[in-house]
C-alpha cells in the first residue's frame, strides 16, 4: 500500500503560479502543472481527448485554471474587466489553439460551460526547440503596458497579447 501511495503522489500535478505586475496592476494565473511522462497529449487519440470537456481543455490539471487581473485588459481583442476568471484552451486542432476566458470561477477542471465564455482568442502557435515536459504559463513584459502570455507544453507553445487599459 505504501508503494501505491508513493506512485500516486509522484503522478500528481503540482500547483504553480505565474504573476506579473504591469503599471502597478497585478495579473496572476494559478494552475496545476501536468507532465507529459511519455504520453501522447494532444490530438483525437491523446490524453486530453478523454476529458469530458474535450476539445475544451482546463489548460492545466486538477482544478480549473484561475486567472485574476487587478486591471481592465484587452486580451487579443477581448475586453476583460478587472476580476476573476477561468482559462481554458480549445485544442481540437493541436496546432491552432484558442484561449477561452470564462466568467465561471471555482469549478473543478472537468467542468466547462460555454454559455459562460467571456470570449475566445486565437493563439499564436510555435514549436519549442525541445519538448516541454511540464506545462508552464509565463508572462513577458513587452513594455508600454503590454504583456505576452504563453502556455507551453509538449511540442506546443501558444501565445496571446495582453494590453493593460
Amino acid at each position: 500500500m505504501i508503494g501505491a501511495a508513493a506512485t500516486a503522489s509522484a503522478q500528481e500535478s503540482p500547483p504553480a503560479q505565474a504573476t506579473i505586475t504591469v503599471a502597478g496592476k497585478k495579473l496572476s494565473i494559478r494552475y496545476s502543472a501536468p507532465s507529459v511522462r511519455g504520453r501522447e497529449i494532444f490530438g483525437d487519440s491523446g490524453l486530453l481527448s478523454h476529458d469530458p470537456t474535450y476539445p475544451a481543455w482546463r489548460a492545466g490539471a486538477n482544478d480549473a485554471t484561475a486567472f485574476h487581473t487587478d486591471a481592465n485588459l484587452d486580451i487579443g481583442g477581448v475586453a476583460v474587466p478587472k476580476g476573476d476568471y477561468t482559462l481554458y484552451c480549445w485544442v481540437k486542432n493541436p496546432d491552432a489553439w484558442e484561449l477561452i476566458i470564462s466568467k465561471e470561477t471555482g469549478q473543478w477542471g472537468l467542468s466547462y460551460n460555454p454559455k459562460l465564455d467571456l470570449g475566445r482568442v486565437k493563439m499564436t502557435m510555435s514549436k519549442p526547440p525541445s519538448p516541454i515536459e511540464t506545462m508552464k504559463y509565463t508572462f513577458t513584459d513587452q513594455g508600454g503596458g503590454k504583456v505576452q502570455l504563453q502556455l507551453a507544453w509538449e511540442q506546443h507553445i501558444g501565445a496571446v497579447p495582453i494590453a493593460v487599459k
